[in-house]
């Protein structure tokens, strides 16, 4: 299967750019890989990654990365952006998730009212 793969700020050196602002790669996955497969093979550690979005659905945030066993499909459009990203803290409730990344937050005794989910 393949998969879209956008990767911003200086992630975009993951997609073969050096130019530090984003890149943009089709990534060929085995049938049922997973997005730790997808890093495997892209060679990005998942700590260097801060928001993640999994076909407009937020899968991760800095230091809370629940969206590591799910399972991608053919098609699908993984953005990654850097760790330093900002993204307003008004936004971030409400906003569409995977199942995985609501579950992670809702296990919090702090329910993600926070920037950085580092333990």
């Amino acid at each position: 299967m393949e998969v879209d793969v956008h990767l911003y700020g200086p992630l975009a050196r993951y997609g073969g750019s050096d130019r530090n602002v984003a890149a943009n790669i089709t990534v060929e996955l085995p049938d049922n890989s997973t997005v730790r497969d997808l890093l495997a093979v892209l060679e990005m550690p998942s700590d260097a990654r801060g928001i993640t979005f999994i076909n407009g659905d937020l899968s991760a945030m800095p230091g809370l990365y629940p969206d590591l066993d799910h399972v991608l499909n053919e098609n699908d459009r993984i953005a990654f952006f850097h760790e330093k990203s900002m993204w307003p803290f008004q936004y971030r409730h409400n906003v569409a998730a995977l199942d995985e990344f609501r579950d992670a937050l809702s296990s919090r005794e702090d329910r993600g009212l926070r920037s950085r989910y580092d333990d």
